[in-house]
Order: structure tokens, then sequence, then C-alpha cells
């Protein structure tokens, strides 16, 4: 039993002997300031004591019971026979030579399990700092990823808890701070509806009609008596050919001022604004000559809008400078997209034979009950066609504008193109039908604010009409179009939200200032006024009964054709503004806006346009 004893003691003595080297081992780490392991070193280390400390018990117990025994043994041998000591003495020695083997296979067991612990000690330590560069959480640099799991590094524990794992702690995990959701610029809604529904009625019905007036001409050429023949013959050879050339004048002239105006933007607004007061000046003048009361009336219209031009020219002449910057910078982007008249192409083409077909309609109205009113309905039904294909180019070129400021993209001008005649087109129908007259009687209403004077009364009806048309003016503008193109959002809410941008920036003054859309509406203007000096000029030598009705037809026609192909120069000049107001800060966006807003809080912009005192405002 003694040989046994000092046997198993002898690696047990071993075993303690290199668990007490790696407590001093852990103890001087712990006073050491480079970090501790990982908490998976110390889950091994406990492991490994308690495997050790369970197989020292049980051998304790062993012995303990093994000395139990033999004391009973002896008792039992020493009331046993004596011939029996001999026998018992044998199994006794063979017992105890079992149970010392036994015990000795034990001991280097148990010694062969705490040699594999310490190793794996050993290696763990040795690959701390490679694991821990390894494994690091990328989201953050002080957390450890350690199977699948985050955990924080800790300081070091105390000596009496140094082998016991920290205790968890919850710990949220860092998450990026969310953003706000940006508004989809890929919208497949359409945008309002019901307008959408009206227009495409309104279109079936106008085709239908155009459709039936045409055959209803042709009938009166082949059924007809002879002087009905007649007169829809002579209506066909003197009245048809001059629209169908004011036509092809308007779309020749349309392109010839967009040209120029992105070529030499400074000279054509002075050009522009005084071109436009000679030439309706002379087609007035053109026309009373003629010496007839339906041409004088014509004549005496264009003749007051003459005069009314060439004030507008010099009132806004120290605008003129500013018109041009924001002319100049806003049509740099055009060169990025060669194919972006395109649109206007289209549009122009499908006018003109639209309005072909249109003239004819006419001819056949003659022919039909109540002429005047099919020709007044015709008229309307062609202006608000016109300009929802103006405002469908307009929206084509907001969108490629705007994706170009907004996010630096170059879109497909086909695809907004798409977009436009598609999910968009409903906001298009509903801004064509109400923009124009909002912005006519905000005109009115400004022209009225000028002539106010000392009167009372027109003092406060010229408030309280400006006033009204401020507050409709916010819900329905022609700023709206780009946000309808970027963002695809409906008209009324895209105007408001438009408004709000300009309102943030204090850009009102700058936006109500603006020369642009009366650049364009005076070009449309000039192109009419020069193809009615040609028709009027034409129809004098052929056929003088028609000269004031040729002539009005030329101007609406000249006139809604210039207004398509001058929609790029009108939408670049919107989207640089909206664009600026939404992101003033910009690398594609230079000081022109800010330094003339500066110019106008300082008081030095002398020619500001008038808006309602904010004492009569809410």
């Amino acid at each position: 039993m003694a040989a046994a004893s000092n046997i198993l003691k002898k690696p047990l003595t071993a075993v303690s002997y290199k668990i007490q080297q790696h407590r001093q081992h852990f103890t001087f780490l712990d006073s050491n300031p480079s970090p501790p392991p990982p908490p998976l070193v110390f889950d091994v280390i406990t492991a490994t004591m308690a495997a050790t400390e369970h197989v020292v018990e049980g051998e304790s117990e062993e012995e303990r019971r093994e000395e139990k025994e033999n004391d009973q043994k002896k008792e039992d041998e020493g009331e046993a026979e004596e011939e029996e000591e001999g026998e018992e003495e044998e199994l006794d020695q063979e017992r105890e030579g079992e149970e010392e083997k036994l015990d000795l296979e034990k001991g280097r067991g148990g010694a062969i399990v705490e040699e594999k612990a310490l190793e794996r000690i050993d290696d763990q330590r040795d690959h701390f700092h490679v694991s821990m560069l390894q494994r690091l959480n990328p989201t953050n640099p002080l957390r450890i990823v350690i199977n699948g799991g985050t955990r924080e590094a800790t300081p070091s524990i105390s000596h009496s808890s140094r082998f016991q794992p920290p205790p968890p702690r919850s710990q949220p995990r860092s998450t990026p701070t969310p953003q706000q959701s940006v508004t989809t610029l890929n919208s497949r809604r359409f945008t309002n509806r019901i307008s959408l529904l009206l227009f495409m009625v309104h279109m079936v019905v106008a085709v239908a009609l155009v459709c039936f007036l045409i055959f209803k001409g042709i009938q009166g050429l082949i059924e007809a008596s002879n002087p009905a023949k007649e007169k829809e013959k002579r209506i066909l050879k003197f009245f048809l050919p001059q629209v169908e050339v004011a036509s092809l004048l308007s779309i020749t002239l349309a392109f010839a001022w967009q040209k120029a105006l992105r070529e030499w933007p400074l000279f054509m607004v002075y050009f522009i604004l005084w071109c436009t007061f000679f030439m309706s000046l002379s087609a007035g003048i053109l026309l009373i000559c003629f010496q007839n009361p339906a041409t004088d009336g014509v004549g005496v219209c264009f003749i007051a809008f003459a005069i009314g031009n060439g004030l507008y020219a010099c009132w806004v002449s120290q605008r003129i400078g500013f018109c041009f910057n924001v002319l100049l910078k806003s049509l740099e982007p055009v060169s990025k997209f060669p194919d972006l008249n395109h649109p206007a192409y289209w549009m122009l083409g499908s006018g003109f034979l639209w309005m072909s077909l249109w003239i004819l309609a006419v001819v056949g109205a003659l022919n039909f009950y109540f002429p005047p009113l099919i020709i007044i309905a015709l008229v309307l039904s062609l202006a608000w066609t016109t300009e929802v294909m103006r405002n469908v180019v307009n929206i084509t070129v907001s969108r490629v504008i705007a994706l170009y400021y907004l996010r630096g993209m170059q879109s497909n001008t086909q695809f907004c193109f798409q977009r436009a005649l598609t999910w968009n087109l409903g906001s298009a129908c509903l801004g064509s039908l109400f923009v124009p007259a909002i912005e006519a009687l905000r005109i009115v209403a400004r022209g009225l604010n000028l002539l106010e004077g000392e009167d009372e009364f027109m003092f406060s009806c010229a408030h309280c009409c400006l006033r009204v048309m401020e507050s409709i003016f916010r819900y329905g503008n022609g700023w709206a179009y780009v946000q309808i193109a970027a963002y695809g959002k409906g008209f009324v809410s895209a105007s408001q939200d438009t408004w709000a941008l300009f309102e943030r920036e204090e850009m009102e003054p700058i936006v109500d200032s603006d020369m642009t859309s009366a650049i364009c509406f005076l070009t449309g203007v000039c192109s009419g006024s020069i193809c009615v000096i040609v028709v009027a000029a034409w129809t004098a030598k052929v056929h003088q009964p028609f000269i004031a009705t040729i002539s009005l037809l030329a101007f609406f026609v000249g006139y809604l054709m210039t207004r398509i192909a001058m929609a790029l120069p009108h939408a670049c000049v919107s989207c640089y503004y909206v664009c600026y107001a939404e992101n003033p800060e910009n690398r594609l966006f230079d000081k022109t806006i800010k330094d003339r807003l500066n110019l106008i809080k300082s008081g030095r912009d002398v020619v500001a346009t008038p808006r309602v005192p904010r004492r009569f405002r809410r």
C-alpha cells in the first residue's frame, strides 16, 4: 500500500506543480497591462481544473474506501479459523496487487489528461493575439467575435476570481442609424388619373368629331349643289394653303429661336424682347392698312400688345444680366444629351399632322350646323392638345436634367419620354388645363397692383386680387413639372412641395421675377406675328375677305408650334431653380442665385416684381 501510494503521488505532484506554474503565469498576466485573453481561454482553464480536481478527489475517496475494506478484512481474519489465514492472506495479496495496478493506471490516466489540458492552454495563449486580430468585429474594432457571437473586451479581473469567466453583460449591438426614406425616382403609378381619363375621353371625342367633319367636307364637295360646292372649293383653295404654310413656318422659326438662344443667350434675350415689339406692331399696322372692320379690330389688338411689350422690355432691362447668367448656366447640361431635342421633334411632327387634319375639320364645319360653336370647340380642343404636347416635352427634358443635377445621372431620353407619355401624362393634362389661366390671371393681378395709385378702392381690390392669385398659384404653378418628372408626384402636391422649397430658401422674389417664361411666351408671339404678316400679305393678293380669319388662325398656329419647341430651354431653367432650392450646396451650381438673393435682401434690387405686402399676409 505504501509503495502504491508513493507511485500515485508522483504523477499527482507533477500535475499539481504544473498547475501552480500556470496559476503564477496567469497572476503575472493579471499584473501585465497587455489585453487579457478572451473569455474562451478562461472557459478552457476552468474546465481543465474541474476535470483535474475531479480525478484527484476520486483517487482520495478510493484510497479511503480501500483502507476501510482492509481494516474490515483484518477483523474478519482475526475471528476466522487459523487454517484459513494462509488462504485469506494469499487472496488479500492478490487483491492488493490488482488494486495497486488499477491505482497506477488511474494515476497515469489523470496525469495524461492534465498534461493534454495544459498543452491546450499553452496553444491558446500563444495564438491569442493572432486570433483576436483575425476575428475583430468589422462594425466595431473593440468588439471580438467568438463562435458567431459578439463579446466586448473586458478589463482584467481580480485574483480571487481570475479563473472564472466574466459575467455576460447585455450590450446592444452597434447598428447604423436609419436614414430618412428618399422619394423614389422611378415611380410606377399614374398621376392625376381623373385628368388623364378626361383627356383621353376628350381625344376620342375630338378624333371622332374631326373625322366626321372631314367626311362632311368631302361630302359637300361631291354631293352639294353648285353654289355650296363653289364656296367650299374657294375655301380649300384660298384658306388651306396659307394655314399649312403658317404651320411649317412656325416650326422652322421655333427651332431657329431655340438654336439661337442656346448659342447666343445674351443677344437673343434683347433680340426677342424688341423683335416681338416690332413684329407685333408691324402686324397690327399691316392689318389696319387693309381698311376692313375685321382686320382693323385684329390690328388694334396687335398694336396694344406691342405697346405693352415695349413697356415690359424697358421695365426688365436691369434683369437681363441675371437672366443671361441663368440661361447660360442652365443650358450647359444640354450638350451632354445629344438626343434631348428628339421629343420636341416627335411632338412637332405629331402636332403638324393633327393640325392639318384639324384645318380640314374647320373647313368641314362650315357645311354643318352651328359652325361658330363647332369652330370654337375645335379651337379649345387644339389649344389643350398642343399644350399637353408642350408639357410632355417639358416633363421629358425636366426628368433628364433634374436627374443630372440631383443624382449625377445621364438618363435615357427615350425612357424619360415614355414615362412622360404614360405615368406622368395625367399631371401634364391637369397642368395644361389650369396653369395658363392661373398665370394669366396672376399677371393681371400684378398689373392692378402696379396701377393702384392713391385710390383706396383700387388699393383694396389690387391687393385682394393679388392675394387670391398668390394662394391659387401655390397649388398650381409651372414649376411643379420638375418634381412631377423627377419623383412622379401629382400636380397639386408637386406645386405645393416646389413652392415650399422656394420659401425655405427665400427664393420667391427670384422665381417671381424670372424672365424665362416671358421670353418663351414672347418667342411664340413673335413667330405668330411673323406668320400673320406673311399670311395676310399672301391672302390680300388672292382673296381679301379671308384676311382677318386667316390672320387669327395663322397667329394661333404659329404661337402654339413655337411654344412646343421652346419647352426645352424653359424646362432647363426650371430645373436649375428647383434643383438649386432642393440642394443649394450641389457643386453643379455656382453663386448666381446666391448673389442675387443677397442683392435683393440688401435692397439694391430696384426692379422688384409686385408681391402682396407682408402686412396683408397671414
